[in-house]
């Protein structure tokens, strides 16, 4: 059976394959191997670039900030070239935002930050998926990726807390989808805000945190050797 006409299998594929390599930890192992940290002990607990500067410094925040936006853009890339390729034929436009088969790069965008959030090599633990996602949106349409990194910079800049950048960046997505994509299916519109949102509930204990006024504000020197609930 060949996958050429078939690219939902193909999407499929590439959506189980793009799940399983952004599940993979950098910030964890990373920081274990620079300076045996396990970042899932200390700080947050989370496995971002966030808690990898809190806890292990800028070399290793860097180079896991590096290693997620990658892996969010190869597979989006890679992944839609795959699917144009050996789904339709090797007709590459035709799953452009606003073609008919749009969905299923939607689909695949989904299963990036699905992949970083739920690791299947931590238990379906993770991260929030703010690197990973910035990648994807690389990965898709990099004007777009540079849009929601200003909105963020700025936000950070102001506010002095990475997750009020994170946090509004992400749920802007379905909107800046829609604006940038007009003519995408609903589908891929839909399914864009959602990955948006799911980035956005995954940062809840940031918004309860940011409520009180106990979240931490992005510092390059401050360290962290305990839980945050700990300290």
């Amino acid at each position: 059976m060949t996958l050429s006409g078939h690219p939902d299998l193909v999407a499929v594929i590439c959506m189980v394959v793009a799940y399983l390599v952004c599940g993979i930890p950098f910030g964890k192992i990373i920081a274990n191997r620079m300076c045996k940290v396990d970042l899932q002990k200390v700080g947050s607990g989370n496995i971002g670039t966030t808690n990898a500067l809190r806890a292990g410094g800028p070399k290793v925040a860097a180079l896991t900030l590096l290693c997620d936006v990658l892996k969010g853009f190869g597979c989006v890339y890679l992944g839609t070239q795959v699917i144009a390729l050996e789904g339709l034929g090797f007709n590459a436009s035709a799953v452009a935002p606003g073609t008919a088969h749009d969905y299923l790069i939607a689909l695949l965008c989904l299963s990036c930050v699905l992949g970083h959030m739920f690791s299947p090599y931590l238990h379906f633990h993770g991260g929030k998926s703010i690197a990973t996602g910035v990648g994807v949106l690389f990965g898709l349409a990099w004007p777009l990726a540079l849009i929601h990194l200003g909105i963020f910079i700025v936000l950070v800049a102001i506010t002095g807390y990475v997750s009020a950048g994170s946090i509004v960046t992400a749920a802007l997505v379905g909107l800046t989808v829609s604006l940038y994509f007009p003519n995408a299916t609903l589908a891929f519109k839909l399914i864009m805000a959602a990955l948006g949102l799911l980035v956005v509930w995954a940062h809840r204990s940031n918004i309860k945190k940011l409520r009180f006024g106990t979240e931490s504000k992005l510092s390059f020197t401050k360290r962290v050797d305990r839980m945050d609930d700990a300290a």
